[in-house]
């Protein structure tokens, strides 16, 4: 859902979307804590999605509208990136903390205490820019019946395909697969053919060097989710450390993501892109390396700590980089669709790979929980080495521009700013006009 979002947030403005994503999930994270069984809460937790998928396009559409390009905007989006492993820290910490003293229903309420105390401060402090909406442009029906069901049905395919009771020669597999492929392929006929204003316009991809980053943070960020997810599971179940120890040994996660988005909010216009993402590439190499080969009693110093501090520089640095320069590449009207793109490829590389991990996972179950975990690692050590192959080959400066997309394209062609407005125009006519008599 996160591109339908991206759109209702170039329509009506990133205020509208991004509030009321935090509302929406403070109020399902209400109602999970008071769930009756397992299944009521998995449904909460699964309408709990519909919030970040608006708040997260939103608000990242919001900080590319409101911050010029150059050092300052620069700072923004590294402590935006900073707070990623400090979110992820505060959350497994407060889990610990209520798992060990508390009724696990008091992860949700506390929460839902703290959305309802962050939407409020939103609510007042967020820059308001209702009316530069454009409700004139359409949504994409055609688009979203078919890109979410066509992702959500490979993904589940992949993900479940271990779990199944013949694993991939189940039937439902196969055919969640094959249907989820077909919506894909109907998807591309749609956007590319019929589509009037398609959900992922041709122009979303056109700026130079844009297909390998998406491709990097594909990657990043799919290493980035089975470090999270098998690493939790490696020290609980394998190194045998209490849940409230775990969440203490993620610490240097938070503080290190603190640091680097301070300092590299001001640095950041000093390297190349290409430089940074190849050094937080190598960093994401190195923290799963460091767990593939971890041994049986390991010292927190010499591999866990370590494998911490590479991870935050790997994923904080990528995400930096990929967001200032999708939207710094992006016209203002594409704000709220680059946002939603961002966090789009992000959360299917995650979802992806742990799905093919679970598989491999499965598969090596016999070998036992340590070295089935290591095969998880492993695995994650080859996707998070790919991108060193190709990154030099990637054409990205450094973010010091002053300048917007949209005064960038005035200053080099102003003959083309009237034919650009127009063809914009042109794109938010939903329907077609009436035949004359």
């Amino acid at each position: 859902m996160l591109l339908p979002m991206g759109r209702l947030s170039d329509m009506y403005g990133g205020y509208v979307v991004f509030n009321g994503g935090l509302l929406w999930f403070m109020l399902w994270a209400l109602i999970a804590g008071f769930s009756k069984n397992y299944m009521m809460l998995i449904f909460c937790r699964a309408l709990q999605g519909f919030g970040p998928a608006a708040y997260l396009p939103g608000g990242v559409m919001l900080m590319g509208k409101f911050y010029r390009p150059g050092p300052r905007k620069n700072l923004i989006f590294a402590l935006y990136g900073a707070f990623a492993p400090l979110g992820f820290f505060f959350g497994i910490f407060v889990a610990g903390l209520t798992a060990e003293y508390l009724d696990w229903r008091w992860y949700f309420w506390i929460g839902t205490i703290i959305f309802a105390v962050v939407s409020s401060v939103s609510l007042l402090a967020v820059p308001f820019d209702f009316r530069d909406r454009k409700t004139d442009i359409p949504m994409d029906w055609w688009g979203v019946g078919t890109i979410v069901p066509g992702l959500l049905l490979v993904v589940y395919s992949l993900t479940d395909s271990s779990h199944a009771p013949h694993g991939w020669a189940t039937p439902y597999i196969i055919i969640t697969l094959i249907l989820g492929v077909m919506f894909l392929a109907s998807a591309w006929y749609v956007e590319t053919h019929k589509a009037r204003v398609p959900l992922l316009p041709a122009d979303l991809f056109a700026p130079k060097g844009m297909n390998r980053l998406l491709a990097v943070l594909f990657m990043a960020f799919g290493t980035f989710g089975l470090f999270l997810f098998y690493s939790s599971f490696y020290m609980e179940l394998v190194l045998h450390r209490s849940p409230l120890i775990t969440a203490v040994w993620y610490i240097p996660m938070c503080v290190g993501g603190l640091i680097i988005g301070t300092v590299g909010g001001f640095t950041l216009h000093f390297l190349p892109g290409r430089v940074l993402l190849f050094i937080s590439s190598l960093a994401n190499a190195i923290t799963m390396l460091l767990f593939a080969l971890m041994p049986e009693n390991p010292n927190y110093w010499a591999w866990v700590f370590p494998a911490m501090v590479c991870c935050t520089i790997g994923i904080d640095i990528t995400f930096t980089v990929s967001n200032i320069f999708l939207t710094t590449n992006m016209p203002s009207h594409r704000q709220g669709l680059a946002g939603a793109l961002i966090n789009s490829v992000l959360f299917l590389g995650i979802s992806f790979f742990l799905g093919i991990a679970d598989i491999a996972v499965a598969e090596t179950a016999n070998l036992g929980l340590r070295k089935s975990y290591k095969v998880a690692f492993w695995l994650a050590f080859g996707v998070a080495s790919i991108p060193l192959l190709f990154i030099p080959f990637i054409q990205i400066g450094s973010a010091k521009s002053e300048l917007t997309m949209d005064e960038r394209q005035r200053l080099e062609n102003p003959s083309s700013v009237r034919e650009s407005e127009v063809e914009q125009e042109a794109e938010t006519q939903a329907q077609p006009p009436e035949p004359k008599t």
